[in-house]
């Protein structure tokens, strides 16, 4: 009787950590053909992905990247005059951004938007009135160093390439992001947007 029992209980245990990988193994492409179906056709301004540019009848079409396949990154001053002169961002750089970041729900991302984790003073204001208690967040450039500064996966790698100066849109599958970790602000499995400007580069 007993034997029975840990063998169901073993089976129980078998198929609910399966369940869990085919759950995950659907949630990622899923949220990978999400984004791109975004970016392709509700993003304003639409995008085609870089390797397209080539072929594209535009002079400067606005185009995304893709990074490792979860990320994906626009840069929307990309083709600014004097932008292949500023400075790079490499592993090992020292980086000032401003950001903004937000749970991702497929859809273009407004003013009214409240992110649920900023640096910038420009919301500063906003957010307390919302009633964010004051001196949770610091609104100043965040300062990291790109490999030694344990920021999400993602925005290292969105950052990866970008130059001094760019005003970046990157989407992430939440594996990039936090994960499948409980957060109060941010539900299970979430794909994740963060805007950023990148203030600095050493």
């Amino acid at each position: 009787m007993n034997m029975t029992r840990y063998k169901l209980t073993g089976l129980l245990a078998a198929l609910l950590l399966l369940a869990g990988c085919s759950q995950e193994e659907e949630t990622l492409p899923n949220q990978r053909n999400s984004i791109v179906s975004f970016l392709t056709s509700t993003h304003a301004p639409q995008l085609i992905s870089d390797e397209a540019v080539a072929e594209s009848p535009d002079e400067n079409p606005p185009f995304y990247t893709a990074k490792g396949n979860t990320v994906y990154r626009y840069i929307s001053n990309y083709y600014d005059s004097g932008r292949a002169s500023r400075a790079e961002v490499k592993s090992g750089s020292r980086v000032s951004i401003t950001f903004r970041a937000y749970v991702f729900s497929m859809r273009n991302i407004t003013d009214s938007d409240m992110p649920f984790f900023t640096n910038d003073p420009d919301l500063e204001q906003a957010l307390y009135e919302a009633g964010l208690t004051p001196g949770v967040w610091k609104f100043e450039p965040m300062e990291l160093t790109l490999g030694q500064s344990g920021i999400i996966k993602g925005l290292e790698l969105a950052l990866l390439g970008c130059r001094q100066g760019d005003e970046v849109e990157c989407y992430m599958t939440y594996n990039m992001a936090y994960g499948d970790t409980n957060f109060a602000t941010i539900p299970r499995e979430s794909a994740v947007a963060i805007f950023f400007t990148v203030n600095g580069v050493d």
